[in-house]
């Protein structure tokens, strides 16, 4: 073989190598650099909630307000008084919304100062779990964190809702509710919006087909959280495997 030839066996055995460690690394790295930017997000999350409770609390001079610049501030109070709203509308209208209509936002954030459409946040310790919270279960939300299912209840801690949360399992390059199936009867589960935490317990798992939406309906009384993820049904389709949280009290 000449050298010219071996350069060109090299090269092409280096371009190989190279291709090969790009495609046993991306998933890991991938999914690294997801995390790290899900906790960016939540801990921007954080700093915007308590800059906009000294916004709210203080409003005091004009100082303030000139030194917080263009930085977000929410308007926390009507934000809140508007899902308390929504929440109601739902109430008497169970079975007569359009509940297979999940991907439209609940709310147009924007309208209470939300530039970056972050409603909140949901961890679960138990699974190492903790994800940004939008609105709206489209692909395009869905692709960056968990997603809130437009006609249900939105996360208030308030009787008679059913907030439901849609996740996917197995997005390339990205892990958000992947583990979800590993969540057991009376792990904790939280959620973080712009003026309260809101802790839940799982009180059950199951699997349904995608034509059975009454878990996601309200029960009288009751605050439940109701989690969904894609599982494979062994037919080339998917079911949905769901995790029903409530709060006690």
């Amino acid at each position: 073989m000449s050298k010219k030839a071996r350069r060109i066996v090299i090269i092409i055995a280096s371009i190989l190598l190279i291709a090969g460690l790009v495609l046993v690394l991306y998933q890991p790295v991938s999914v690294e650099l997801g995390k790290a930017e899900a906790q960016n997000i939540i801990e921007e999350f954080d700093k915007t909630v308590e800059r906009s409770k000294k916004h709210t609390k203080a409003k005091t001079s004009s100082a303030q307000a000139q030194s917080q610049g263009s930085e977000m501030n929410v308007d926390v109070e009507a934000l809140k008084a508007a899902c308390i709203k929504y929440n109601k509308s739902l109430i008497d209208n169970q079975g007569t919304v359009n509940t297979s209509d999940y991907t439209k936002a609940a709310l147009r954030l924007g309208d209470y100062g939300v530039t970056n459409n972050v409603f909140g946040y949901i961890t679960a310790q138990s699974i190492g779990m903790k994800l940004p919270i939008y609105l709206g279960a489209n692909n395009s939300m869905m692709s960056i964190g968990a997603a809130h299912m437009c006609n249900t209840s939105l996360p208030v801690n308030m009787s008679d809702t059913n907030c439901s949360i849609a996740g996917h399992t197995g997005y390339r390059g990205r892990v958000f509710f992947d583990n979800l199936r590993q969540l057991s009867v009376g792990d904790e589960v939280k959620i973080k919006t712009y003026w309260q935490t809101i802790k839940y317990n799982v009180i059950d798992t199951k699997i349904v087909t995608d034509k059975q939406s009454q878990d996601f309906y309200i029960q009288k009384g009751r605050k439940l959280l109701t989690l969904m993820t894609c599982v494979s049904n062994s037919k080339g389709g998917f079911d949905r495997f769901l995790v029903i949280c409530e709060k006690k009290n």
